[in-house]
């Protein structure tokens, strides 16, 4: 395996960590300190976390350097999606909502970039 590919299962690795981690976290840590919708957008990170690390995972094993646009994106995505819905959840600052979708946008321009350069 090439060093960029071990890069991205590590971050990939890190990543899956963090998200059952938070996972864990929530569901026993936090259940019973936020109320019913907060705790529905914190689960709401979790599973984009999840499905996205796991993607990640999926794009490094497969080793093909022209994925690693998507790979980035799904991380910036992990990042500003996910974790802006953890702290948004648990501090109830409402700036990081707005910086939620933005994160969302890396998902998608991930996914899209997927089918473009397998059409490619």
């Amino acid at each position: 395996m090439s060093d960029k590919q071990n890069l991205w299962i590590v971050v990939s690795g890190v990543m899956g960590f963090l998200g059952v981690a938070l996972g864990a976290f929530g569901a026993h840590g936090l259940e019973s300190h936020l109320s019913v919708k907060m705790m529905e957008t914190y689960r709401t990170g979790v599973m984009y976390h999840l499905i996205h690390s796991l993607a990640l995972l999926s794009l490094a094993f497969f080793g093909n350097y022209r994925f690693t646009p998507v790979c980035w994106f799904f991380l910036f995505g992990i990042i500003l999606f996910s974790f802006s819905l953890y702290a948004y959840s648990i501090f109830q600052i409402r700036f990081l909502a707005i910086i939620t979708p933005f994160g969302g946008i890396c998902f998608l321009i991930g996914w899209a970039l997927i089918v473009y350069y397998a059409l490619r």
